[in-house]
């Protein structure tokens, strides 16, 4: 694919080799006019995770294990139909899959350690809700004579 923006890096030195890429163009719907009826404009961007060898593997299980509910065989599939011509969908689903795969093989956020609430934030919740329970018990039917 000549002229196109390149190596689509996923995270650091890490990228998707332009010959994994599957690309499949068909008509785009929505509006544009004559040209459009005639041009393929839509593009599916497939790439084969299961067999890739770009990623490494602590990576590629990772991705494969959180995109299990997008794969089709191991192989990830993107379109792309928003822009009338067919390069700049071809640059938008090459992003959205390298997006993809970077949150896929991010790796998993740090187990979150459990706290204590500070005795002082609960004695303080407990007198605002003492106080709250006075106003309203204030505002009840007494001798409103």
């Amino acid at each position: 694919m000549y002229g196109m923006s390149g190596p689509h890096l996923i995270r650091g030195s890490v990228s998707v080799p332009e010959a994994e890429l599957m690309w499949r163009f068909s008509r785009s719907s929505g509006p544009g006019g004559q040209h459009v009826n005639t041009s393929d404009s839509q593009v599916e961007l497939r790439f084969d995770l299961a067999r890739t060898e770009a990623l490494p593997e602590v990576w590629k299980r990772r991705a494969l294990e959180r995109l299990a509910s997008r794969l089709v065989d191991g192989v990830i599939s993107v379109r792309a139909s928003e822009h009338r011509s067919q390069w700049r969908n071809r640059e938008a689903a090459a992003v959205r899959l390298a997006a993809l795969l970077a949150e896929a093989t991010a790796p998993p956020p740090r187990p979150r350690r459990p706290t204590r609430i500070p005795r002082g934030i609960n004695e303080r919740r407990l007198r605002e809700k003492k106080q709250r329970s006075e106003t309203k018990r204030g505002r009840s039917a007494k001798d409103w004579g």
